[in-house]
Parts: C-alpha cells; structure tokens; sequence
C-alpha cells in the first residue's frame, strides 16, 4: 500500500492499492521533488469519474508502468473535490497547452512546482492518434534529462499566461463611467442566453446536456420583473422536460449529472450532491411563482433521496453516487421490460407504458424510466380517473424501489464537502419555503449545527472536508460564500437572530482573508495559502455558481440588514467590474447576471412586526419575491434598520415594504402587500 491509505477521500483510497507510489498534494511530496530533483506528476480525478477508473485499470495498477513512474516522478494523487484550487489550476494548463480539460487530468510540473505540461486520459496502447500512457511519461522523463532548458522555457511561459490569466478579463472591464443603469441593460444576457434555448427539448444547446441551474435562476427572475413570459415559459417547459425525462430517476428521486443526448432520457447515471441541491431551490422558488403538482414531487422525491442516500445521522450531506455498480454504467437503475413485469404483475403492463418501456428498450436493451405520455389523456385511455392512476403509479413506484434496493448499489463517496453541503441547506431552506414542511427547515438546521461544530479550525477559520471524523484542508471562497449564503436562507425562513449574526463573522472573516486589495473581487484561497505558483480568482460559473458572484449577492443581503452601507457599494463595484462579461457571456456568468439584476431591480425588504409576525412572515416565505429580504418581530429593534420604526400605530401586526432606500406606509394584511408589489413592478 502506498501513502494514500492514510488519506479520507474515497477517491484517494481507491488507489491506496496501486503500486504506484502515490503521495497526497501537500509540502511533503514538494519538497521531496525538490530534494531528489525528479519532475513531478499530479494526476487529478473523481470518485465517480469514469475515464478516471479506466486509467486507473489499464496504467495505474500495471506494475511496468507504477515502476517507471515510481523510479522517475515523485507522483501525486488529488481528488478535485477535496482540493478544487489545485484541480482549477492546472485545468487552466491543460486547457492553456489543448485548448480543453477534463478528467482525468494529468499535470507534469518541474521539481521546483512550475508545470509544463498537461492533458487528459491516456490509453494503455497508442490508439485513435494518441500515444500510450508509457509513451508520454518516457518523452517527457527523455525532454527533462536532455533538453531541461526548453521544459524550463516552457514552463516559464505557462507560468507568466497563468500569472496573467485574470487579464483576460481586462478588455471587457468597466473602464468607464455608464449612463445610469436601467433594467433595459439586461436585454443583451436575455438575448444572448435565448439564443441557446432548446425549444423542443427545454435547457440550452444539444448534447451533452447539462441542467445550466444558473441560468434558468436567471431567466426566472428576469422574467419575473419584466413579464417577459418567452423568459418564464423557458424555464418551466425545461424544468418539465428535465422532470419527466431520463436524467430524472423517475423511481427513486434525484437528478444525474447531465444527459447525453439533448432530449434529457439518457443520463450519465452519476448524481452529485451539488446538482441536486441547485435544482431543488430552483424548483422551490418555480414553484412559489406558478405552484405545480410536477415541481412538488420533484421536490419531494428528491429531498427523499438525499435523506434516504445522501445524509448522514449527524446532518452532513455525502458528495456523490458513482455511475457504475457491477463495473457497468446505469445497471443500478435500467430495466429489462421482463423485469418490471416481474415486479408489476401482467395486470399492470400500463405502468410499464407510462414509464417508457418496451419488450426492445431504449438503451441497449434496457429501459431508462422516463415519463412520455401526458397524465390526463393516459388515465383515460386506462379507464381510470387521474386521482386512481396516480395512486397506483405511486404505489407501483414503492414496489419497484424494492425490487431495485435488492441491487448491487453504485459507489458513494461520503465525504462531506463545505461548500456542496452549505448548497444542499439553501435547498432545504428554500424548500421549506414553498412547501411550509417544518421537516426540510430542521435538516437545514441539522446541517449548520454540523458544519459550524466540526469544520472549525484551531485559528478561526473553517475546514474543506470532513468524513470519519476528521476535518481538514482551509476552506476556499466558495466554502465561505455558500455558508454565509445558507445562514442568510435559514436566517430567513426561522428568523433566529444566531445564524444573521454567523453569516455577518464569515462575511468579515472572507473580507479579511480573501479580498484583493488591488480591486473589488476575492481570491479562491485564503491569504496564506502557499502551496500553489499563481493565486487565482474564479470568476464564471462552474457547476456550482462563482464564489465571487455569491458573495457579491451576500454582501447585498447583508448589507442591507445590518445598514452596513460600504458592504451594499463593494457588492456594486464587483458587478460593475464583470458587466460587459455578464452581457457577453451570460452562461458562463448566470450567477453574476442575478447579482446584476438585483441592483438594477433592488429586493423588496419586508419587515414584520408585530404579534403575529411569525405567521404573517410564513405567509410571505411563501410568495415568490426574487431577492427579498425579510425581517419579522414582535416589536421594532433599532439594532436592524428594516425593524427601526419606533412606535407602531396600533398594537396590530404591520408589514412594511421597502425598496432602494424608500418605504411604502404600512399595511395589514397579505392582500395588501401584493397590491403594493404589483405597482413596484408595474
């Protein structure tokens, strides 16, 4: 066994066996290439990464192979999600040197960590135009012993493209002073993200097809303040396609990663953790707008799921379910139509119908559930009522989840990720909001009492990962910002006073460790960080949205909340410094496009006072308002702007609406405040 086996990643773990000599990333493994002068490996995947499997079988566990690479390389294994700085990095290499990345991704670097070369996965034997995994490691070991001045050459190049990677943005900075900024400034994000718009299948482009939550968050809310309803209608004609497709698991709840085709119906089977905490609060808040019975059982199932696989007792959330079980992609979850027979009875063939199948399947022979027909139309042509279809649907789904548990279940990474987890407790937050449930408010709470108890460090920061009982590696931007943004999401719907003032010390936290003094953006490590040549700002949304847009939003809620007016100007100045990259970009900064709208449309910030404040503010979670701010109490506080009102008129309950630094007289009833929303947009 190599080093590895002492590590938590399961990734990191599946190969404590290799005879590869495998090191975890840290000064160690550094300073060992630096004393031995050996060119170094950092080979970088995923638990559930397929192609990262296959190498791992052809290269890594043959023994020619793991003694070449051991008598020549100081070798490094890294698991992206436990060290996504890492992983960032040299992914910027190897698209520097390819013009693309992915996993897994093999990044060689000098002795003294400067890289020079990087690319994807390798085969065992030249094929398809590509050398073998053998052929590369003996051309480079070979450029390194005969031709060092050219690598070093090299790698000094990358290594000043990296340094300047963040000027990339330069050309399409805010330079200059704008006229005053309007909603009509966002025509050009609209434009540009409807041009990708599927209109058959829902979502943007063709395959592969992934669920671009940001985006369709975007277009909700821009549709929102400006009835535009092409906007509106795209999103919930995806989210149904998304729900009723493949990339669905119609029995058990849960979204896979992508589709790899554009109608939705064939997954890549893996379900990660922060996908699903995406599309949750997406669905709650679509569901606020425009309520429907599909969204809520989309919500419902899957946060069934995630308790039922992703959870663990103490409240921490799993990372992933790999796509394989039985080394086959999809066994766990395809059927062949003589098994859903089997598990139906004959008399049931119809439910086999509603879910797709047929006798020859639609992916090699197997069937992907999915749901083709429309519920009323198919409940007829059954002679039954939809109320008695449904429940047999439901009581065959609970049959067939049975017969499935009997499986062999794909591999579950459980460590526990910040930032992932901190996204799955805004989802629960956010879904108790639509669908009042006291049960998804106290897994949000469950959540934070974990992550707040065990991902503390010794000097005042947080941790990145925890799984059996031991945290480690300093949380990165996205940690913080997405906690911050959980505490404000519970803040809001239970109205505990604790989690506003956590959110308020991690936001200073962040603006003291993170923040550039250079310009109004944070970087993705802490100040101390050293490991790494080049100190990097991600800035575009990746699968989960940019910390820096995140933050920038969080800065807003609370700058509003506490009346700490520079935190609301430093929220301006960083959407200020992306917005002709929102506008030309707006896939790659969804998020940031959000952040945008919200100071072109400022949040309603609504203040609930009185006796019944908690009922009335219940009453509010529940109507879709983008970007609110909500604050309810007994009696006014003067410690919180929005609760800052002195004597109430009578002891009755007031609600107070409030926007842009002007206030509407207050008023009684729900009713009421509707009437008041509406003529703000109007």
């Amino acid at each position: 066994m190599n080093r590895l086996q002492y590590e938590t990643s399961p990734y990191l773990l599946q190969h404590a066996h290799n005879p590869v000599d495998w090191h975890p990333w840290g000064k160690d493994a550094l300073d060992k290439a630096r004393r031995e002068d050996k060119l170094i490996l950092v080979s970088i995947g995923y638990s559930t990464c397929h192609w990262c499997h296959v190498m791992e079988r052809e290269s890594f566990e043959d023994p020619d192979v793991a003694a070449f690479m051991n008598a020549h390389f100081v070798n490094i294994k890294v698991d992206r999600e436990e060290r996504p700085d890492v992983d960032q990095l040299f992914m910027e290499v190897c698209q520097i040197i390819n013009g693309n990345g992915g996993w897994p991704l093999n990044c060689f670097l000098l002795p003294d960590g400067r890289p020079f070369f990087a690319d994807t996965y390798y085969p065992p034997r030249p094929m398809h135009n590509r050398p073998s995994w053998m052929q590369v490691l003996h051309r480079l070991y070979h450029a390194f012993i005969h031709r060092r001045a050219e690598v070093e050459a090299q790698a000094e190049q990358i290594l000043s493209i990296l340094k300047g990677a963040q000027e990339r943005f330069a050309p399409t900075l805010q330079t200059t002073p704008e006229a005053a900024p309007s909603p009509e400034d966002l025509e050009p994000v609209f434009q540009g993200l409807r041009r990708g718009f599927d209109t058959t299948y829902g979502g943007f482009g063709g395959a592969p097809k992934f669920p671009s939550t940001m985006a369709l968050d975007f277009l909700l809310r821009y549709g929102w303040w400006t009835k535009n309803e092409e906007a509106l209608g795209h999103v919930f004609f995806s989210l149904e396609k998304m729900i009723r497709g493949g990339i669905y698991d119609q029995l058990g709840g849960g979204f896979a990663r992508y589709a790899t085709d554009a109608a939705w119906l064939v997954p890549h089977f893996e379900k990660m953790l922060y996908d699903n905490a995406l599309l949750v609060s997406l669905l709650a808040e679509a569901h606020k707008m425009r309520p429907s019975p599909l969204l809520e059982q989309a919500i419902r199932q899957t946060l069934e799921f995630i308790q039922r696989e992703m959870s663990s007792p103490e409240g921490a959330f799993f990372s992933a379910l790999d796509a394989d079980s039985e080394g086959e992609e999809g066994k766990f979850y395809v059927w062949s139509y003589d098994e859903l027979l089997e598990a139906l009875g004959e008399e049931r063939s119809w439910v086999a119908e509603w879910w797709g199948a047929s006798p020859e399947g639609n992916w090699e022979g197997k069937n992907i559930l999915h749901r083709p027909h429309e519920p009323e139309a198919f409940a007829r042509a059954q002679g039954l009522s939809l109320h008695a279809m449904q429940h047999q649907l439901e009581e065959a789904r609970g049959r067939l989840l049975q017969v499935r548990a009997r499986r062999i279940r794909p591999g579950l990474d459980d460590k526990t990720l910040l930032d992932w987890n901190a996204l799955q407790c805004s989802a629960y937050a956010k879904a108790f909001e639509a669908l009042q449930e006291a049960s998804y408010l106290e897994a949000a709470r469950k959540n934070l009492g974990f992550l707040q108890t065990n991902l503390r460090r010794p000097d005042g920061g947080l941790y990145h990962t925890w799984k059996a009982g031991k945290a480690k590696i300093p949380a990165f931007l996205d940690d913080y910002a997405f906690l911050v943004q959980a505490l404000l999401d519970v803040f809001e719907a239970d109205q505990s006073l604790h989690w506003l003032e956590e959110a308020r010390h991690w936001t200073t936290y962040v603006l003291e460790h993170f923040h550039d003094p250079a310009e109004p953006l944070f970087f993705f490590t802490e100040q101390n960080a050293v490991e790494l040549p080049v100190r990097k700002k991600e800035l575009y949304d990746n699968a989960t949205p940019s910390g820096n847009a995140v933050m920038a939003r969080n800065l807003r809620r609370l700058g509003i909340v506490f009346g700490e007016e520079e935190w609301v100007e430093l929220s301006e100045s960083m959407i200020a410094r992306l917005r002709e990259n929102i506008r030309k970009y707006p896939q790659a900064f969804g998020y940031w496009a959000t952040a945008w709208l919200e100071t072109l449309r400022p949040p309603f910030e609504i203040a609930v006072i009185g006796k019944q404040a908690p009922q009335l503010g219940r009453q509010v979670l529940g109507v879709y308002l983008p970007g609110r701010v909500l604050q309810t109490a007994p009696k006014p506080n003067p410690a919180f702007p929005l609760l800052n009102r002195g004597e109430l008129p009578t002891d009755e309950t007031w609600i107070f609406l409030c926007q842009n630094y002007s206030c509407r007289q207050p008023v009684k009833t729900m009713a009421e405040l509707m009437q008041l929303i509406e003529l703000e947009r109007s």
